[in-house]
């Protein structure tokens, strides 16, 4: 809470505030003290060291506060001309006198305009000037000298000049000059409040903050010297403060930064083991530079904290990044598939994605995960085929400390349990081992793991998307996989066309890689339709994934600019011969009109101009088979 002390010179201006402060109703605010002239000054300095914001005072013991260089601030109570008119109305009125002579002992701002209302009021007037406390026995001996008729002055003065048989009258401030004061101290205090809060703020920043800081003035003087400052430059605070930094931390230059206000970045040295990056900006206030602030860090810290940052992302952060926008494709093969994946979004059920390599297994199942009420919580990915069997039941579920040689001592949570809320999506589900087939079985009835070596279960809550490139029926007829997995498996499937069977998205795809690639690599090529043909009427083993790194490739290689068919086989040393007769096979009959007109719609996003253009019809001839079709034209974006 704001403090304000009120230091009164004597006890009529004590009593006096004391009564305003309460008609005002700060008495909380506000803390009382009588003394004056130099014990006023040792009471300010106290003061310093205690919660005040503001000190309140009058006269000569506010101008002495005021000279003694106290770092609060001081509000004076003003001598103003009502107080002084008072004062020669008492001045004439004690000495029965009409124009009396009247020797005003007076700091100077105790006496503005003074000598103007003495005139207006008919009143020969003396001023004698102080400057300091010891100064008003010297200044009453010259006043008895005189034939002064009355002596005016504040509390000393007053004492001082009666011992000495001289009458006397004390300068007194009226109530509106004391209540204005305070009212002034009172706002005063409030922004000394926020000034600290803000001041707190910065000094909690600067104390607590991994990188070192030193703040230096215009003359260089070190102001500001951190915690992590002391420890990365092996100084003490108490030692750099107040000396020049270029005395002691002569590898800093500080020079072009004070004069022509430039910063200088990420420059590095080398402390004894240590490597330090550090950074010099100027500290600019009304356009004029004042001082700079340099920040430091540890180089190696930073590497270390950078590995650490990276190694949890990769353990931690699972999360899919892709969704339904991302999977190209105009024919409706991908079209249906996608509206079916959609679909089963929605439902928190088991899905089981079939498919050639290449077709986009995970991208569905990342697309389901962000498109379902799960979306917020992890999606966590594992290839069955890629971790030994050994090892794939302890990734899953996880182990406690001494399950096997090797475990770590506090365990180690399964991918299962990583999921909890979330999505699993175990690909190549085929090549599960029957032990880790049956431990899955027991996931999906009990919705519960348990960890390797461990006796209790752990309750999870996940969706399980499984993926297989392979046959399970027949995997279960050759005694490889469980049937009471695949049927629990078998919730919601969908089988994923092959590229060979989506032949209009062939173009489609090669279309976008081509643009993707050449903005890669900053090339410029062009594939012919007959080029475009070529690479419909390839049988594409790998699907998506193939076509999309021959495109890099072609883009990456090729020094024509215009890719035929010939410049295709070129380049397409690799490409393998389609089989003779492949059971999964199945050749695509023509499209209709029908089903041409609804893929060139889908493809250039319901452009009336660019379909017609593509069907090789003009506009008014699009239009009428719409109509007829009974095709509704809807654009999207």
């Amino acid at each position: 809470m704001s403090k304000i002390a009120f230091i009164a010179p004597d006890k009529q201006l004590f009593l006096q505030g004391k009564e305003i402060i309460q008609q005002l109703g700060l008495e909380h605010k506000f803390d009382l003290y009588l003394a004056r002239l130099n014990r006023g000054i040792r009471l300010a300095k106290k003061l310093q060291n205690e919660d005040v914001d503001v000190i309140v005072s009058r006269g000569g013991t506010a101008q002495l506060i005021i000279e003694s260089k106290v770092k609060i601030p001081v509000v004076e109570i003003p001598i103003t001309g009502q107080d002084l008119a008072q004062v020669f109305h008492e001045s004439k009125r004690l000495t029965g006198l009409p124009h009396p002579k009247v020797a005003i002992l007076a700091y100077r701002n105790m006496v503005n305009d003074i000598e103007v209302l003495s005139k207006i009021l008919a009143i020969e007037l003396v001023i004698y000037p102080l400057k300091t406390v010891e100064d008003i026995p010297a200044k009453i001996a010259e006043v008895v000298a005189t034939n002064a008729n009355i002596v005016v002055g504040g509390i000393k003065t007053v004492l001082l000049a009666a011992e000495k048989g001289l009458q006397t009258h004390l300068i007194r401030s009226g109530d509106f000059s004391i209540r204005s004061a305070f009212l002034e101290a009172q706002k005063i205090a409030l922004g000394r409040k926020f000034e600290k809060e803000r001041s707190q703020e910065f000094k909690a920043l600067v104390d607590y903050s991994l990188e070192g800081i030193i703040s230096i003035n215009q003359e260089r003087v070190i102001k500001v010297f951190n915690r992590a400052a002391e420890r990365l430059l092996n100084r003490s605070a108490k030692e750099m403060l107040g000396k020049r930094i270029d005395s002691l931390l002569n590898f800093i230059n500080v020079e072009t930064c004070l004069i022509e206000g430039q910063q200088s970045i990420g420059q590095v040295i080398q402390l004894g083991a240590i490597w330090i990056t550090f950074n010099i900006a100027p500290i600019i206030v009304d356009q004029s530079i004042i001082g700079a602030i340099i920040t430091f860090q540890d180089v190696t810290r930073i590497q270390e904290m950078e590995l650490r940052i990276r190694n949890e992302v990769i353990a931690r952060k699972f999360v899919a990044k892709y969704n339904f926008s991302d999977i190209l494709g105009v024919s409706p093969q991908i079209i249906e598939s996608k509206r079916i994946a959609q679909e089963m979004s929605s439902i928190n059920a088991t899905v089981l994605i079939s498919g050639e390599s290449g077709t986009g297994k995970e991208l569905f199942a990342q697309s389901i995960h962000n498109a379902s009420p799960r979306k917020n919580g992890p999606f966590v990915a594992i290839n069955c085929a890629a971790l030994p069997q050994n090892l794939l039941e302890s990734e899953l579920f996880g182990y406690v400390e001494g399950a096997f040689t090797g475990a770590t001592k506090k365990g180690k949570p399964g991918l299962f349990e990583m999921a909890h809320r979330g999505t699993i999506f175990l690909d190549e589900i085929s090549e599960m081992d029957k032990y880790g087939q049956s431990r899955l079985l027991r996931v999906l009835q009990e919705k519960q793991v348990m960890r390797l070596g461990d006796d209790k279960y752990i309750p999870v809550d996940i969706r399980i998307i499984a993926a297989t490139n392979k046959n399970l029926l027949e995997l279960i007829k050759e005694g490889h996989f469980r049937q009471d997995l695949f049927y629990r498996l078998k919730v919601l499937t969908i089988t994923l066309p092959s590229l060979r069977n989506r032949r209009t998205d062939v173009k489609y795809l090669a279309q976008h890689f081509l643009h993707h690639y050449q903005r890669k690599y900053l090339k410029h090529l062009e594939i012919t339709p007959s080029g475009y043909d070529y690479l419909a009427n390839y049988f594409w083993p790998g699907n998506v994934r193939e076509l999309k790194f021959f495109i890099e490739r072609l883009v990456v290689i090729a020094n024509e600019k215009t890719i035929t068919e010939i410049v295709l086989q070129k380049y397409w040393d690799d490409r393998e011969s389609a089989p003779e007769l492949a059971n999964d096979t199945v050749e695509v009959p023509l499209l209709s009109e029908e089903d041409r007109i609804i893929c060139a719609l889908t493809q250039y996003n319901s452009n009336i101009t660019q379909t017609a253009r593509s069907l090789g019809m003009d506009r008014s001839t699009l239009y009428r088979k719409l109509k007829n079709y009974r095709i509704e034209v809807k654009k999207t974006y």
